[in-house]
């Protein structure tokens, strides 16, 4: 049975660690070609190395247009075409859940040039070769985060609700071209992020650690689904989307969340049928 990407190449942007990393190995394995793009050098090499010749490196800003032209170029010479573009790179910003008028939105400007401004060019780009060559498939990393109110984040709200919109819209812009365009809403993956999120927030370092493993349990509260998240579930995602199995899919968001976005979790049938029992002395 052929791999589901045999032939195929793919660039990950974000793809040094947690979902990039994971989803990187997984195209590999599949059959693809990968370019791993991201701004840890040395994170990215050791990836690569990992995963052998059919993979390779490219440090790349994904919030600046020339790099992101040249992350393009250099896939397309290394490896001859380019099928899937994954917009994976990703910040936290801010988590606190202080009163909005009291925010000073210091981290606006950089959560929205990598988790927003930085699909919309890896799209961009991305598109123009592959609309040359015959179509391809484009995909965003987004979140739950975009479609549900909570305290805190919300730059990182309002930046991944951008990418659904911007991807649905490039959805039709693109069809004429053979170009899929889709985007995954992951819910609580433990991954770098939930490590970047508590900078600035006067957690002690050594402290960092046990204060991501308290969230992802209290996490896990939200979920219909009793187990942790992984990385590789959101790779299984991107598989999907990337493949020709999907080949009749564009935009959509796939929300991959062990069902934390589903609506009153709790059931409350069984909680009014305790409260009645109660009141006619069964209980």
């Amino acid at each position: 049975m052929a791999r589901q990407l045999q032939d195929k190449v793919a660039i990950v942007t974000g793809g040094a660690s947690g979902i990039g990393r994971a989803t990187a190995a997984l195209f590999v394995a599949e059959g693809a070609k990968v370019v791993v793009a991201d701004i840890q050098e040395e994170k990215g090499r050791q990836v690569v190395a990992r995963l052998g010749a059919d993979s390779a490196f490219r440090m790349t800003d994904v919030s600046v247009a020339a790099e992101v032209q040249a992350l393009i170029d250099f896939a397309t010479d290394r490896f001859g075409r380019l099928d899937v573009m994954f917009n994976n790179a990703g910040v936290a910003g801010s988590t606190a859940a202080h009163a909005f008028c009291e925010n000073d939105f210091h981290h606006f400007e950089a959560v929205m040039s990598v988790d927003l401004l930085g699909p919309m060019l890896g799209a961009k780009y991305a598109a123009r070769y592959m609309a040359r060559h015959g179509g391809g498939s484009i995909i965003s990393t987004a979140s739950i985060a975009a479609s549900c109110a909570g305290y805190g984040l919300p730059e990182y709200r309002a930046a991944k609700a951008g990418v659904v919109a911007l991807s649905r819209s490039l959805a039709i812009e693109f069809a004429e071209h053979n170009i899929r365009v889709n985007t995954i809403s992951p819910g609580a993956i433990p991954t770098d992020i939930f490590a970047e999120s508590t900078s600035g927030s006067g957690i002690p370092p050594e402290l960092v650690e046990q204060v991501i493993a308290v969230s992802v349990d209290t996490l896990l509260d939200w979920q219909a689904l009793k187990r942790k998240g992984r990385p590789e579930d959101i790779a299984e995602a991107a598989l999907f989307l990337a493949s020709d199995r999907s080949a009749f899919i564009t935009g959509i968001d796939l929300v991959v969340d062990g069902g934390a976005s589903l609506p009153d979790k709790v059931n409350r049938a069984a909680l009014l049928e305790r409260k009645v029992a109660v009141l006619l002395g069964q209980a």
